[in-house]
């Protein structure tokens, strides 16, 4: 094999694919050690549930067919995903380019009388097909022209005849109408005939179910060939093809037609659990409306959802779904936007306010401006979240990963030492320890034990995902459910975020006008919770704010700007005497303020106080009772927050929880990294100060309406901006990890029983595949019980 780092000036690309057909981590597994052997291949990663192949190629290496046909000859069906977009996903449903002009040239007037039902407008049901992926998904960012152009093309090529995975065109039909379900029509067919063959002619019956076993071994046979020729010897298609044609070698012909027969219907199981366990997923995309009524002046026409821009104005309609993240311009209505945060209840929404992509307007005409292209919408980010996590697996998973890779030669040794030892040293007769050698390796397969961990992750975010609950993968969840303590921010966490001015107390000659104009100028531009309430304060009393340039943050302190050309600070109490810019009696007042659970700030310039400001922010309603359950739960919670210790104290007193105060964003960072030394911490933060410590606790969870560096550097994410939602993450957490211990139990349990009783001969082979395939099934059945789970339901 090429070394793939020689040549480190060839540039590199990121590049993607859509694999459909693969029913387990044992499919993956074989993906990506095949293509993972090719010449410039690195960074392979193969995602079950989104059904996604991501490299990084080396140009000038492996062309794009090569790949394509490494995988194809595994029997999965592959096609590139659409490269040469912003971002690094693009959501289905796209329209490719040559079909814009058409989707495009339906115009109406904005005016027109549309015959609307109300009960058809929810497009969730609308169908994606794989092949939609494949066109409207791309390669990646870093792809350069040349190799996106490469994998952009469309690959109509199928893949090898007899091939029984998945085909993208078998989605919404019945079982026995795919592929897989005709393959197990075929081959109850010709075990029946077989069957019928030797009660007529018993003499030529054998060779019946030998024609039987051949023919419907023949496509798993030619599936095991390829991977042994790609270094793989130890697969389930190997054991399979092993114990099937050995059987024939020792006169159990009848039970190894039988065994191909159950082989196929365990493949037609597991791929209706693993297609069940997607659907989750697919629903997310399925949110965003198709197409979308662009404004045009006093026009609408139809468009593509996923060609709208920043910047458009959109019409929607009573009943439809809202096609991209936006700000509401004209209209008031009520909106109901559970199917991004969970929230049943309609929220009435007028101008000026935002809106998401895929909710619903329920009530009245709205015009919305686009201010989030479809590739970065709330419904992407959420999808996005969710492809991405997959690669951050678990240390369960990754532990059950090496095992694995150890477990399937050792089953094949162990068995190959059943059919040996027993003749040659004890002078035992040969076909009874073939026939139990043969039965050992239908029991080998680990597929239950290594889809037992990504199938529970799959579920769980799926779980979550629907209800506002976003978890950045296995790594994620798994911390989660070791949380000992949970520190919160307070502004915007567990307060509303939204302070309002209460008390302005005034300096010298300095008037209230005078102190709100230099106030709201070095607030201007400002998103801080505190900044905004200085802003709007000053808008109700009608004083405009002095012209400010050069604002700088003073982390953890306070903010100074250039006001009127000469310096303004608008700082804490302590800060502002250290400074010049208070004096004891000011100090005093300011301690008067904290102690009523205010927040006060000073305004001054250089050497000269000019008042203060104090600032009320009230906790969420919710707030006292998520600190309840978290107790409940044995988690202790505190507040870390940037305000006094008396502020701090006021809040933290009413919702019964321990508080540290006058924290910089590096006192945070220290006190998380401290007591993570002690188990398991997640911190809850929703502004860039908190983005150190979002990062160094075990879980760092940001809220909704949080900024959106807080959103990236964070583990996951609380997108309906309720406090409860922290317990319930937890509690989603420990039921995943319990979900997934029991999928442990149940798959090397029941391989430990069988693997015995299969040595002991008091079971065959049909009794082995079906141990095999029935770990499958219900080790996957048992993690689509997570997608029933109801994470707020305390208990």
């Amino acid at each position: 094999m090429a070394d793939k780092n020689s040549d480190t000036t060839n540039t590199t690309a990121t590049v993607e694919w859509t694999v459909t057909g693969m029913d387990c981590a044992a499919c993956a597994t074989k993906i990506k050690n095949a293509v993972g052997r090719l010449p410039g291949v690195t960074d392979v990663n193969v995602a079950i549930m989104s059904e996604r192949l991501k490299l990084t190629l080396a140009d000038g290496t492996t062309p794009s067919e090569k790949i394509e046909g490494a995988v194809r000859s595994l029997g999965y069906q592959i096609e590139p995903r659409k490269a040469g977009a912003k971002k690094d996903f693009v959501l289905p449903g796209a329209v490719p380019e040559d079909d814009h002009d058409e989707a495009e040239g339906h115009s109406h007037d904005d005016g027109h009388d549309h015959d609307h039902d109300d009960a058809g407008q929810d497009h969730s049901g609308h169908d994606h097909s794989e092949e939609d992926h494949a066109k409207h998904d791309h390669a990646g960012r870093d792809a350069t022209p040349k190799t996106a152009k490469a994998y952009a093309r469309d690959d109509s090529g199928h893949g090898s005849p007899g091939h029984v995975h998945d085909d993208p065109a078998d989605r919404g039909k019945r079982w026995y109408q795919t592929g897989k379900g005709k393959l197990v029509i075929f081959t109850a067919l010709l075990l029946g005939a077989a069957w019928i063959i030797e009660y007529l002619a018993p003499d030529i019956g054998k060779w019946a179910f030998v024609a039987a076993c051949l023919i419907g071994v023949a496509p798993v046979a030619q599936r095991a060939f390829a991977a042994l020729r790609m270094g793989q010897p130890f697969t389930i298609e190997s054991l399979m093809t092993i114990a099937a044609i050995g059987a024939l070698f020792i006169n159990a012909a009848e039970e190894a037609a039988l065994v191909v027969f159950l082989f196929a219907v365990g493949e037609v199981l597991e791929g209706v659990a693993a297609g069940k366990a997607r659907d989750g997923i697919r629903a997310l995309a399925n949110l965003v409306p198709k197409t979308a009524q662009l404004v045009t002046g006093d026009t609408t026409r139809e468009v593509p959802a996923a060609t709208l821009s920043v910047g458009q104005t959109v019409l929607v309609r009573p009943g439809d779904r809202i096609p991209a993240d936006g700000e509401i311009t004209d209209g008031t209505s009520g909106v109901n936007e559970s199917p991004v945060t969970g929230e049943s209840v309609p929220k009435t929404r007028g101008p000026g306010d935002p809106v998401f992509a895929g909710a619903i307007n329920t009530e009245a005409a709205l015009r919305v401006k686009v201010t989030k292209g479809p590739e970065d919408n709330t419904i992407a980010r959420i999808i996005r979240l969710v492809e991405e996590a997959e690669e951050a697996r678990a240390p369960t998973e990754r532990f059950i990963d090496r095992f694995s890779r150890w477990y399937m030669p050792a089953i094949v040794a162990i068995a190959a030492l059943v059919v040996l030892v027993p003749p040659l040293a004890f002078g035992q007769p040969w076909d009874t320890w073939v026939y139990r050698g043969l039965a050992l390796l239908l029991i080998g397969c680990p597929c239950a034990l290594v889809i037992s961990v990504p199938a529970s992750i799959a579920s769980a975010m799926s779980t979550g995902a629907r209800r506002g609950l976003l978890m950045k993968g296995g790594a994620v969840i798994e911390a989660a459910a070791k949380v000992d303590v949970v520190t919160f921010d307070k502004t915007g966490t567990l307060t509303h975020g939204r302070p309002q001015v209460t008390d302005l107390v005034l300096f010298g000659a300095t008037t209230e006008a005078e102190l709100l104009a230099v106030a709201a100028g070095v607030e201007m531009g400002s998103s801080h919770p505190l900044a905004i309430a200085i802003l709007n304060k000053a808008k109700d009393a009608g004083v405009t704010a002095l012209p400010s340039q050069d604002a700088k943050a003073l982390m953890g302190k306070g903010v100074v700007a250039n006001v009127g050309g000469v310096p303004a600070w608008v700082a804490s109490p302590r800060y502002a005497m250290e400074h010049g810019g208070l004096d004891g009696l000011g100090l005093r007042q300011a301690t008067i303020f904290e102690e009523d659970g205010k927040t006060a700030v000073a305004v001054f310039r250089e050497k000269t106080p000019l008042g203060l400001i104090a600032m009320r922010d009230e906790p969420r309603a919710d707030a006292k009772d998520a600190v309840r359950q978290l107790t409940a739960m044995g988690v202790t919670s505190v507040i870390l927050t940037g305000d006094n210790p008396r502020t701090a104290a006021a809040i933290a007193g009413s919702l019964g929880l321990r508080f540290e105060a006058d924290m910089m964003p590096e006192d945070k960072l220290a006190y998380i990294r401290e007591i993570g030394t002690k188990g398991g911490v997640m911190m809850i933060g929703d502004g860039i100060n908190d983005a150190p410590a979002l990062k160094q606790a075990s879980v760092g969870v940001a809220m909704g309406s949080g900024t959106d560096v807080a959103l990236e550097t964070a583990d996951a994410a609380i997108l309906r901006d309720r406090v409860t939602d922290i317990p319930a993450t937890i509690r989603l957490s420990r039921a995943a990890m319990a979900n997934i211990r029991q999928n442990v139990t149940i798959a090397l349990g029941l391989k430990a029983v069988f693997l015995v009783t299969s040595v002991f001969g008091l079971t065959g082979l049909w009794i082995a595949i079906l141990a095999d395939t029935g770990a499958t099934v219900l080790v996957t059945l048992n993690a689509l019980r997570l997608l029933r789970f109801n994470p707020e339901r305390e208990g």
